[in-house]
């Protein structure tokens, strides 16, 4: 199936790991500009070099996603450069896991803002854009978690349920100008950030999964990047 998606312009917060580099890798496969932000260089700048020696021309950049300001300055270079936004990738993400009890007010809203806010200010600078467009693909990052009861994770949970609900209203805001918006919920895959529950809870996950084996970034990426792909044209 040809996804059509040569020469699009994709953005992806939290590029540079997980998700978000599995994501960038199968992008640029299928002939997408890719842009990828992040807070650290380190792991940014890995991915481009990685991506260069394959013959690919990724975008990087360090950008605080909570920072309405500077995601706005980099859009505009985006749309400079590029002439256009086609998709966009609420992935940056953070969570910790700890006894309800023992959450601090700056847990609170570091991880509010980072998962909930900067998904919510990120949306409105890539519709903007897209709205004058008319057409677009915004994609958010939620969580199964979002749908359960999580003891040790309540912060993280709520900021998921938070970004499906608003996947959901934001969806029918932006669909009378062409923007379709859609939402991601994985289960237990693989990254940097799971590792430590992977190497606790590992023998459990699988037992509990129906195909009786762990996920990894690639197996989210194909699908995401259907959904992002005018395959997917009816879909909101």
């Amino acid at each position: 199936m040809n996804l059509q998606l040569e020469g699009k312009v994709v953005v992806i917060t939290g590029g540079g790991t997980g998700i978000g580099r599995g994501l960038a890798i199968e992008f640029l496969k299928e002939g997408a500009h890719v842009c990828i932000l992040g807070r650290r260089m380190d792991p940014l700048k890995t991915l481009h070099d990685e991506m260069e020696r394959d013959g690919y021309d990724l975008f990087y950049q360090t950008c605080d996603v909570t920072d309405r300001q500077t995601v706005q300055s980099y859009v505009d270079e985006v749309v400079a450069r590029f002439g256009h936004l086609d998709v966009w990738i609420n992935n940056a993400g953070v969570g910790n896991n700890k006894k309800f009890i023992d959450y601090t007010d700056e847990d609170f809203d570091q991880i509010f803002s980072v998962n909930l806010k900067a998904v919510f200010q990120c949306t409105q600078i890539a519709a903007t854009v897209m709205m004058k467009q008319n057409k677009g693909v915004i994609l958010n990052a939620s969580s199964f978690n979002s749908k359960l009861a999580h003891a040790n994770g309540v912060l993280y949970a709520a900021t998921k349920a938070g970004v499906t609900s608003m996947t959901k209203s934001t969806a029918a805001a932006l669909a009378p100008y062409g923007i379709r918006v859609l939402g991601y919920l994985p289960g237990m895959i693989v990254t940097p950030i799971s590792e430590e529950n992977v190497a606790k809870y590992k023998d459990k996950f699988i037992k509990d999964i129906a195909l009786h084996r762990l996920g990894y970034p690639e197996d989210l990426a194909k699908p995401i990047v259907f959904l992002a792909s005018d395959c997917a044209s009816y879909m909101t």
